[in-house]
């Protein structure tokens, strides 16, 4: 509500050319707050705004700003301004931002920064999607090998780039070939004659320019690193990913899980900012995909007609068994699904989950046709042989959709598919089919139908 009532004073103030008062607003926020506001107001009101930034604060506002504001507001501004928007990102944004763009624009937007600019972004360009090519940054601290604390404090001072990071030096020799690191912490608690080789620390992990992105997040993860350095084939330093790009790899990464369990295409764009027939390519094949194999489940039901029809009371109980034995797998199948992507569980693991997943399916299994028993017989006055195929199959069930939904991920992560894709939608149409088989078994042997 605040945030609106600054909106429209801000707007005000643009309409009575009081541009004074209005960068006073603006320079109450920070960068991040700032993006926020300024793409909240109409287009035209977007690009006056954003021209009362000053010069240096004006990427930083930029590159926090919605992809597609970015992409509408950089083709709004002059060639000038443009190209000094660009000049003043990191490498790593300005290749982000380029990416979707047409080839024409890209071009038109490149032509006027300078020639080492448009060079770093069009390699980074080049690299594939997803890659650590794509993410990493070349305004980076580089030290070479042999310079003394004193004379690398002064090499730093005289870089005149700014630096995604400034946490680790990176030291290399002639040919650029990554050698170690330093901290800056160690570059002031020492002596400033001491050479950097004597204080200089293995780089314990680093990434090839092709490694996947995932792989990339999850050495971060696993060893609490804030800056990774990147080499090429010939081991030579030509970048390094921050932190800040591995929490938006986190983000997409677990969107692009979420919509795939839920058998949803996985798409770039934001929720809002997908188009109604867009959002309907996306999810009408795997429905298609699903109904059809949905048939099945009527197919068994046509067969086992005259079991139905001599215990037609058999049929109410048919959706409870259905999704009891599809949410069972679809609990096995997120857990396990989960513990492949922090590499908890490998396929040699197979058997101990399978045993495990067992022995909670018997317990789980027991316990609800334990419950449904007593429902069933006591409440219903459904008579003890029926309760009985209905608790058999329920147990049973359970135990076929727990080793179900806990194997088909890892199989599917053996074989090179994401395991993501059998979660939910396929696991429950296989169980569906699987219960009514069992039910209906249980009912032939049970009730002589």
């Amino acid at each position: 509500m605040e945030n609106e009532r600054n909106i429209e004073e801000f707007e005000k103030l643009l309409n009575l050319k009081k541009l004074s008062d209005a960068k006073k607003i603006l320079k109450e926020m920070n960068e991040v707050d700032m993006a926020e506001f300024i793409q909240e107001l109409p287009e035209d009101k977007l690009i006056q705004a954003f021209r009362l930034l000053p010069k240096g604060l004006a990427s930083d506002v930029f590159v926090n700003m919605d992809e597609d504001v970015q992409k509408n507001l950089i083709t709004s501004l002059t060639k000038s301004e443009a190209t000094s928007i660009i000049e003043d990102m990191f490498t790593d944004d300005a290749a982000d931002l380029f990416d979707e763009m047409p080839a024409v624009m890209v071009t038109k937007l490149l032509s006027g920064v300078s020639k080492e600019t448009r060079s770093q972004i069009n390699r980074l360009l080049k690299y594939p999607d997803n890659s650590a090519g794509s993410l990493m940054a070349m305004e980076y601290i580089h030290l070479k090998k042999g310079l003394t604390i004193k004379e690398s404090i002064e090499r730093i001072r005289n870089q005149k780039d700014d630096f995604v990071s400034y946490d680790s030096c990176f030291v290399t020799d002639k040919e650029r070939t990554l050698l170690g690191y330093v901290t800056v912490k160690d570059l002031l608690i020492n002596d400033p004659n001491t050479m950097i080789d004597d204080i200089m620390q293995e780089c314990e992990h680093k990434v090839n320019t092709l490694t996947d992105q995932e792989d990339v997040a999850t050495i971060f993860k696993d060893y609490d690193y804030s800056t990774l350095p990147v080499v090429d084939m010939e081991d030579r330093l030509v970048g390094i990913i921050t932190i800040d790009d591995i929490v938006d790899i986190m983000e997409a990464e677990t969107t692009e899980d979420i919509e795939k369990m839920a058998a949803i295409t996985p798409s770039d764009k934001t929720y809002m900012k997908t188009g109604v027939f867009e959002t309907w390519k996306k999810r009408i094949p795997w429905l298609l995909l699903l109904m059809i194999s949905a048939t099945f489940t009527g197919q068994i039901i046509t067969h086992f007609e005259g079991a139905l029809a001599s215990y037609v009371i058999l049929t109410a109980f048919i959706p409870m068994l259905m999704d009891s034995g599809g949410n069972a797998g679809s609990q096995a199948s997120v857990s396990v699904i989960r513990s492949l992507s922090l590499d908890e569980i490998e396929y040699k693991d197979t058997i101990k989950v399978l045993w495990k997943e067992f022995r909670v399916a018997i317990l789980c299994g027991i316990t609800l046709a334990a419950a449904n028993f007593v429902k069933l017989y006591y409440i219903d006055n459904v008579g003890f042989r029926i309760a009985g195929v209905v608790c058999l199959t329920l147990i049973v069930t359970i135990i076929i959709a727990k080793l179900i939904g806990s194997s088909l991920p890892i199989l599917a992560n053996k074989i090179g598919f994401d395991p993501a894709v059998m979660a939910s939608p396929f696991i429950t149409t296989l169980v569906d089919a699987t219960s009514l088989i069992i039910y209906f078994r249980f009912a032939s042997l049970l009730l002589g139908i």
